[in-house]
């Protein structure tokens, strides 16, 4: 919720690299639930866990706006494997302190189990927030993943967000990991999704004319009172208020790091075809935002297993048809960027796991507990690949 950092800084041999290749660089935020050692539901620990964290790994580690909630934020990177082993690390690293805190540390869209409402983290902007907004966050926390994308100047990034529109509920469908809420099944994929929709700048990013009229847009809504800074500005599409990046923010955090492997590099790969056929002359697509919305409602209710809205044709299809439209569209890019290989395999472990969403259902079905599945969901997060199939065990 609050504007993260992005690790460190672009490196000048990196961004010569960049330069020289024609290539995107790539960077992931998650942000985590801290629950009890035994019991399923979410814990206040935020401050023991980071008393926990080593020196080293103190800037990409970071408070969120719930004291039951924890951020890291990767350094940008040039080659997925690279930000791989660098998101392994980090949730290695957290994952150990939250242990040696006496907690654990679980990547999940929203709280599964009941459990007290959670406190503000003590930070004078969160207390603003509180004042002006309400309790518009009840529980033990909302975490999702944020990739960022870089884009060659702000006039570029503008027309990606514009292009992005239509592909971003498949995003939010394959994200999809909260099912769950209060110990109960909400019947939603994303739970999470309608949870955050309530803050009043949550949704689609607009059609944007220029940088400026992003610029007049995001004044307006301060202006508004809708939002305290540009750090509140949730459209599930920005501009980086600090660094040259498009963000892409709506998705839920997922378990399974390979999962969000998958879904950094997609992304990559999406906005680098978005930045060739911008320099072709393509128009953005022409979404009404009713679609839009609509859209976004049904990759929430369905994720990746039931359909999803079509927004070319404007019809139902099959959400695995669409993820694979999206990854035959990417290719090329994936391809010229050396993740195709990787990005191969990831898809088809998704495939056969499916959605964190999916997974946590599955263990229900077999007679399982909510207590069941936040021991998978630490299980899957204190491990780099996934540990263990929830559909097969």
């Amino acid at each position: 919720m609050d504007a993260a950092s992005g690790g460190t800084t672009i490196s000048d041999e990196m961004a010569q690299e960049a330069e020289a290749q024609d290539l995107l660089t790539l960077g992931v935020e998650e942000e985590y639930l801290l629950v009890d050692a035994v019991e399923p539901r979410g814990v206040e620990a935020v401050e023991d866990v980071l008393d926990h964290i080593p020196a080293e790994y103190a800037e990409a580690v970071q408070h969120e706006y719930l004291r039951t909630q924890i951020e890291v934020a990767s350094p940008p990177q040039l080659h997925l494997a690279t930000l791989y082993e660098a998101m392994k690390e980090l949730r290695g690293v957290v994952s150990g302190a939250a242990e040696q805190a006496g907690v654990r540390l679980v990547a999940v869209g929203t709280g599964p189990a009941a459990g007290p409402v959670a406190r503000l983290v003590d930070r004078p902007r969160y207390h603003r927030m509180r004042e002006r907004f309400g309790d518009l966050s009840p529980g033990q926390g909302m975490c999702g993943t944020h990739v960022h994308v870089s884009i060659p100047d702000p006039e570029s990034g503008i027309h990606v967000l514009n292009h992005l529109r239509p592909w971003l509920p498949v995003f939010q469908a394959a994200t999809a990991n909260s099912p769950l809420a209060d110990g109960r099944d909400t019947g939603y994929a994303s739970w999470r999704s309608m949870l955050w929709e309530r803050w009043p700048t949550v949704g689609p990013t607009p059609h944007l004319e220029s940088p400026e009229h992003y610029e007049t847009l995001v004044a307006d809504l301060r202006a508004s009172g809708a939002m305290l800074d540009e750090g509140m500005l949730y459209w599930y599409a920005r501009l980086s208020a600090s660094y040259p990046t498009v963000e892409i923010r709506m998705g839920d955090v997922m378990p399974s790091l390979d999962d969000a492997m998958l879904l950094a590099a997609l992304a990559r790969g999406l906005v680098a075809t978005l930045l060739r056929n911008i320099r072709e002359g393509a128009p953005a697509p022409d979404v009404p935002h009713p679609l839009l919305m609509a859209a976004h409602w049904r990759a929430a209710r369905d994720g990746l297993e039931g359909q999803l809205l079509d927004l070319a044709t404007r019809e139902p299809r099959p959400a695995w048809r669409l993820m694979r439209q999206l990854f035959d569209y990417v290719r090329p890019e994936l391809e010229r960027h050396g993740d195709l290989e990787m990005t191969t395999v990831l898809m088809g472990r998704l495939r056969s796991h499916g959605t964190g969403a999916a997974r946590q259902r599955a263990i229900l079905n077999r007679d399982g507990t909510v207590a069941d599945v936040v021991d998978w969901l630490a299980r899957a997060t204190r491990g780099g690949s996934d540990p263990e199939d929830a559909t097969a065990t």
